[in-house]
């Protein structure tokens, strides 16, 4: 019995052994693309002389915990942050309800001319977003929405990337699912709200973090659309730490550390639908990283 167990405990190693390349280039890959988040807080950490000096010192010789007071003290920073919440909460809500409806309407609901308008809403994604931006900003000023959170919010209350995420969504549940609805007296409606849209969560997730991603890292936008540094997110604000003449990067690397919190503790908590919602759309997760959340969701 023991040689019987010890043999299963040799092969067991021995086909582990196979993977440790696979293991330690995965380990590698971890260790770079962490190092630029763990250097960003030791520098929040930092004085400016330590930050600038040549070789430049990863360990701070002094923590300087006082930089993430003075980001108080320099920018309205609560007001900021609370602006970005405002912005992320009504982007996000409004997207997943506007989305889930275009994404149900190209899955299941025949009309003419569906493959043609489905086509012409994925061309959005080929135009950049820089190209409308005159457009849009004529649009909010008309509207007197600058330097309000509406002025903000209102062009990206809609994504071409969101329909065609839920679309294929609703696509991979089955059509019996909605027949027996119907044959039990659902309306279309009370067969997309009771049915359709509660199997639809990991979909949802994907939208979500991705709107929630784009909307809190927007920054050309916001940049545009406000000039006071009570109206403007974080995104924007924490520019303006950055002089003309001289830029203290301790108190920028500070600020964006506590900017980041938010939205890592959001990723994290969500990690496992996000990955299922791009696995059950059809959208491998390297082709959304490699566009970046402001170019898939750039179809304002």
């Amino acid at each position: 019995m023991s040689e019987t167990r010890t043999r299963g405990w040799r092969a067991a190693l021995a086909s582990q052994r196979r993977y440790l390349p696979v293991h330690v280039l995965l380990l590698a890959g971890g260790v770079v693309m962490v190092f630029p988040f763990v250097y960003q807080v030791l520098m929040s950490l930092s004085t400016n002389t330590e930050i600038q000096a040549t070789p430049p010192r990863l360990v701070p010789e002094h923590w300087m915990w006082s930089n993430y007071a003075e980001v108080f003290r320099r920018i309205p920073f609560m007001s900021q942050f609370w602006v970005s919440v405002s912005i992320t909460v009504l982007r996000t809500g409004v997207q997943l309800v506007l989305c889930s409806l275009g994404g149900y309407a190209f899955a299941r609901m025949p009309f003419r001319g569906r493959g043609l308008l489905f086509g012409l809403l994925l061309a959005i994604l080929m135009v950049p977003g820089q190209s409308y931006l005159i457009g849009q900003y004529q649009l909010v000023r008309d509207l007197g929405l600058l330097e309000t959170v509406w002025g903000i919010v209102l062009p990206g209350f809609f994504s071409a990337f969101g329909v065609f995420l839920m679309r294929q969504s609703f696509m991979s549940l089955p059509v019996e699912l909605e027949e027996a609805a119907r044959l039990d007296g659902c309306n279309p409606w009370q067969a997309f709200w009771r049915v359709m849209f509660p199997l639809v969560r990991p979909g949802l997730s994907a939208v979500t973090i991705v709107t929630v991603l784009w909307s809190w890292n927007d920054l050309l936008w916001p940049l545009i659309v406000t000039s006071r540094e009570e109206n403007m997110p974080l995104s924007v604000g924490i520019t303006t730490l950055a002089g003309q003449h001289s830029t203290d990067y301790t108190l920028m690397m500070a600020a964006s550390t506590m900017a980041m919190a938010p939205i890592f503790l959001l990723f994290f908590s969500m990690q496992r639908r996000v990955i299922e919602g791009l696995a059950s759309s059809g959208v491998p997760p390297k082709v959304l990283r490699a566009r970046g959340p402001s170019q898939a969701m750039d179809s304002m």
